[in-house]
């Protein structure tokens, strides 16, 4: 099977968007704090690019909760992997996400922190494929890109743990299988 790579979105256009959604961040969250919550594997390298932009004052966490095995498709049955390290009740929550996909992950994890009670609880991804969504309760506050179907890497995504440290996002593309 022959893998190549396809570029989507072009470093520059990711750079660009990260500014323009921090500079949103920033507005919405002037004169508070703000615990961002990256999901682990997928959105660190988001999750670094957004923070470096961000003038608030910020804590960050990590989760990580999935729904892929190593396939290409979303097994639809959510493991959460590690918890976070820090409660968050009474605090100002931004949950970053490399793509939002089917949701079902986003759905329980969102669920999962709601109960914490938060001051309140935000979702930004760098990617949003709403044609494959199947949980319709997940909401994308801050949103990089509206993509169609594709399975992409780069930018922290991956192909069986290959690919993540592409600077720009790309069409995974399979030949032979």
């Amino acid at each position: 099977m022959t893998e190549r790579v396809k570029v989507l979105i072009p470093q520059e256009e990711v750079e660009k968007r990260a500014d323009e959604i921090a500079a949103r961040i920033n507005r919405d969250y002037e004169g508070k704090s703000l615990h961002l919550i990256c999901i682990l594997k997928g959105s660190v390298f988001f999750t670094a690019e957004l923070a470096k932009r961000l003038t608030i004052p910020v804590t960050m966490d990590f989760m990580s909760c999935s729904s892929y095995g190593s396939g290409t498709v979303s097994k639809g049955i959510v493991k959460l992997v590690k918890d976070l390290d820090e409660p968050i009740e009474g605090r100002d929550v931004l949950v970053i996400e490399d793509i939002v996909d089917s949701g079902n992950t986003l759905s329980y994890l969102l669920g999962l922190l709601a109960d914490r009670k938060p001051a309140s609880l935000a979702l930004c991804t760098l990617l949003d494929k709403p044609a494959r969504r199947v949980k319709k309760d997940v909401v994308v506050d801050y949103c990089g890109f509206e993509i169609e179907d594709h399975f992409v890497v780069g930018c922290g995504m991956d192909y069986d743990q290959r690919y993540r440290n592409l600077p720009y996002v790309g069409i995974m593309e399979l030949e032979g299988e």
